[in-house]
């Protein structure tokens, strides 16, 4: 068995699969599958894409009911899984708040905007059943970005292994997963990224199987006064997080690691004692850049 790479682009994100097969052409075919299934899902639940399920959910808010499959279905039963375990904090609505912030100017929106963009907030507002979904409030709208990219990792993950494939990783725009051990038995060895200086590690966790994911304050963001606002925005207030500037969080699968990650960083002084009831190893980094850690065999630099 050899170990093959390919990179494709995807869901506004550079994409990457390692993974073992017999020969190029097998491990072509494989990461034909890869691309074909992020494609997929991309298409179907991208708000960039005016075909796309949630666009058409959201061009008929305050309109009328629109009909949903089943996997569209799941998918809102797990967004609402989220909502109440994070009291309100995860919540897919909340994306309208964007409309506020512009992190490529740094200037504080209006607080009369904010005001205006949270009337339209609030998962417990949308009606829903198996086959329907409805938003009440016109303009209101609906966004997977909060799990898309995890639920793709862990469908493609799902495939290969059906497939045989015993041996690989998945990295989708940063977020992992992986499918076993290196060919040689040897853990993955990942890197995560300094949140203030973004060409240096600050820590490597080996990985056997499973998935990392890592929700921060660098990725979009200004400062002002010495103050840093983020793309993270909590759904209650309208504006940025501020207690960490990242979360790592390990899961058996990368929607959970990806959602415990976002949820961390939305629950702020919170998040540590939240993070120790759920099991799951996790990596904080403090205002300070100070590393707080559970269960993992993490390597400090």
């Amino acid at each position: 068995m050899q170990l093959f790479s390919f990179s494709f682009q995807a869901m506004g994100s550079r994409c990457e699969c390692r993974l073992t097969a017999t020969t190029e052409s097998q491990a072509f075919i494989f990461a034909q599958m890869v691309m074909n299934e992020v494609g997929r899902i991309e298409h179907k639940y991208s708000r960039y894409r005016n075909d796309s399920i949630l666009s058409q959910i959201n061009q008929q808010a305050g309109l009328k009911a629109v009909n949903i499959d089943q996997e569209t279905s799941e998918l809102l039963d797990y967004a609402d899984v989220l909502f109440r375990s994070s009291d309100g904090l995860f919540d897919i609505s909340s994306g309208i708040l964007r409309r506020a912030w512009n992190f490529s100017n740094p200037v504080l929106p209006a607080p009369s905007l904010i005001e205006s963009l949270l009337d339209k907030v609030g998962w417990n507002k949308i009606e829903r059943d198996r086959q329907h979904i409805y938003l009440p409030i016109p303009e209101m709208e609906i966004d997977f970005g909060g799990f898309g990219k995890e639920y793709a990792a862990d469908r493609v993950a799902a495939l290969l292994l059906n497939a045989g494939v015993r041996h690989g990783l998945i990295d989708l725009g940063g977020d992992l997963r992986i499918l076993g051990p290196q060919t040689n038995g040897d853990a993955w060895q990942i890197g995560i990224q300094n949140p203030r200086d973004t060409e240096q590690l600050i820590a490597t966790i080996p990985i056997h199987s499973g998935a990392l994911a890592t929700s921060g304050d660098y990725e979009r963001f200004f400062d002002i006064d010495g103050q840093r606002y983020c793309h993270i925005l909590d759904p209650r207030t309208g504006y940025p997080v501020r207690h960490w500037q990242s979360v790592s969080v390990l899961a058996p699968l990368s929607i959970a690691a990806g959602s415990y990650s976002t949820i961390a960083m939305l629950k702020q002084d919170a998040a540590q004692a939240w993070l120790a009831e759920s099991g799951l190893a996790y990596l904080l980094v403090d205002a300070l850049g100070q590393i707080q850690q559970h269960n993992s065999q993490t390597s400090v630099a």
